[in-house]
Formats: C-alpha cells, structure tokens, sequence
C-alpha cells in the first residue's frame, strides 16, 4: 500500500490550534506510563494504549533503533570582562574540538562584540572570534580543561522555549533517554524519554535486536518555516553516525524481512540520509541537513515511535510523510479531543 501523497503540500496545510492546556511542562512518571496513540497505516485504525503496551507490536526479528545522543546542560550564565554584564551563552555545536571552538547563541547580543571575553564558573573563559547571525556568535574556549566535563557542572538543562517554566533539578534526569551515551544535543530526542531500562529488556526477549545512531540534535529542531514552499526550507546541519554494527543488523532485519522501528524523527533522519542503492543501510558519520515531508519515499524505516508535534513544524511535517497526510492530521484531530499531552514532555505515538 502506498502512503505517500499525491497532491503538492504547503507550510500552511500543516497549521493546527494547538491548546497551551495540552502542552505538557512535566513528564509522566513513571516514563512508561505515558499515552499511546498506535496508527495502523493499512486499515486506518486508531488505538488507544499505555506507552507499556508497545512490547506487544514487536515480532521476533524486529529490530529497534535508538538515537544514543546525550543533551548536555548547554546554558551558560557568565559575566563580560570589564563591565561585568550578566550574558547568557547557548552552546549550540563543537565546531573544532581541538581549538575548542563553539557555535552558540548569546543574549544580549547588542552587549557581546567580536574580542569580548565571557567569564563563567571554575575559571572557564571564551572569547568572541566572530558574528553568524543576529544572535549568533563563534567562540573559542580559552582552558585546557575538558569543556563538556565543565559544561556538566555548571551549565543549566535548556528546556525547549514553550515549556514556559524554569529548570527543576529532576529535568537533568527527566530530559535525558536512560540510553543516552554520547554528548551533543542540546534537545532531547524526546521519542526516546518514554522508554525504561525493563520495557527494552522485555522488548530484547521478544527476539529483537536494539541498536544505537547518533544524530546530536540542535536548536534548528524548534525553528519555524517560514517559506510557504516546503521545497524552499533548509535544515540546519546536524552530525550523526550510524556505526558498522548498526547497519548490519538493520540490514540483515530487512534481508529477512523483519521490521525496522525507529524511534523518533532524528533516527528516521539519520538512517535515511544513509542508504545504498540497494535499499539498505551504508555506515557513516557526517553532518545532515535532510528535510523530509510528503511526499516521501522511506528506504529504511518500516514502524515510528514519536511524540505529538507543534503547528507547522518539520517533525510534523515528517510524521505525516511516514503516516500519510490525511491520516496524520485525523489522529492529531482525535490526540486534542481526547486530551492527549503534546510536544517533549507529552504523550507518544506508534505508526505502523
């Protein structure tokens, strides 16, 4: 059956009211207890189940594939040499690891000029080397330290901007994947916030394989679109990699005719911005800037595990080339009516 789209979408076919009651500023606890909506693309049949009940769609020789990113408590507070303006400093990406050179963003950025020192907590200083965007600034830490062990001492959790509430200490461990391994991200591949260690282990005894990518998520993740030609929008890059191990599995999970489960839009991402001509998946590590919307033809995912999106968002946007248009915006319909929680910390779903 052929989910794809046949008509041309625009940004404004992807605009929904969005109730700010239904956006979610806590996660539940425990993880696993949270909604799930499951979408059956064959017959077009909606269920209603506990985010628990996923082990039970999972068939032996499945294969289940994690994003092993780690957010990293970007926010710095710091003060400027001479004047000693409170800045805030969101590290965005490493640029050049042994230059200890950043992408961040700076606030105010009127006070934060090229030269301009910033001074933080246990002696960590940065200084300005160059402007990207109106807010945007290129900095080179100025330590032998380990920046990222520093960065897990004294930054602050950046919560995305519509959770309008301050940091709590539980958001260290709440924003996190319990499979998290390697940091990057500065957001939460936040599919993954619903799984616990025993529901993998109970999916791992089904007979089916989990195995890790990386894509380090960045701030572009919550930029708008603002062109209404969906063909004319540009990600921001982002690194990933996808290891020789990972792509083994999958492709043997796809040679026998298993299924591929991704969870979330940056594994899907990920995975479909490596892929051979034969249809399968080629290990790699690199930057992508991959934008999927309808209509899209998937390689590699067969199943996706993801969380209820915002208005016009390009995670929307991919869950409705995967799901199919129609389809995806009569689940979200029935999601607001049913009082489903949405975005990071909200409820999830299940496409099949």
């Amino acid at each position: 059956m052929n989910f794809l789209m046949d008509r041309e979408l625009k940004l404004s076919d992807f605009k929904y009211v969005l109730p700010k009651n239904l956006i979610a500023k806590f996660p539940v606890t425990p993880r696993d207890k949270c909604r799930l909506m499951v979408l059956h693309r064959e017959t077009q049949e909606i269920e209603d189940k506990k985010f628990s009940n996923i082990v039970d769609y999972f068939q032996k020789g499945d294969c289940l594939v994690v994003n092993q990113t780690k957010v990293f408590p970007a926010r710095l507070f710091g003060k400027k040499e001479k004047t000693n303006a409170k800045i805030e400093v969101l590290l965005l990406r490493e640029l050049n690891p042994q230059e200890k050179i950043w992408d961040v963003i700076v606030e105010p950025a009127r006070k934060v000029r090229i030269g301009n020192k910033i001074y933080f907590d246990e002696g960590l200083v940065c200084e300005i080397i160059d402007n990207t965007t109106s807010r945007g600034r290129t900095i080179r830490f100025l330590t032998d330290k380990d920046v990222f062990e520093v960065v897990e001492r004294i930054g602050t959790v950046p919560l995305p901007p519509y959770i309008k509430r301050d940091p709590v200490p539980s958001d260290k461990k709440n924003y996190q994947t319990v499979y998290a391994r390697i940091s990057g991200s500065v957001a939460a591949p936040t599919a993954g916030l619903h799984f616990t260690s025993q529901l993998l282990k109970k999916i791992e005894k089904k007979g089916v394989k989990i195995v890790p990518v990386v894509l380090h998520i960045g701030l572009g993740t919550f930029r708008p679109v603002e062109v209404e030609d969906l063909t004319k929008h540009r990600m921001d890059s982002e690194f990933y990699e996808i290891p020789e191990t990972t792509a083994e599995v999958i492709n043997k999970t796809i040679l026998n005719r298993g299924r591929v489960f991704a969870v979330g839009t940056s594994t899907v991402r990920a995975l479909e911005t490596s892929v051979t001509a034969s249809r399968l998946s080629a290990p790699n590590r690199g930057w992508t800037d991959k934008f999927i919307f309808p209509p899209y033809d998937f390689k590699i995912v067969n199943a996706l595990i993801t969380n209820f999106h915002a208005p016009e968002s390009t995670l929307l946007m991919l869950v409705a080339a995967f799901a199919g248009y129609d389809f995806t915006m009569k689940a979200y319909k029935k999601a607001i009516k049913d009082g489903y929680r949405f975005l990071s910390y909200g409820d999830a779903m299940l496409i099949l």
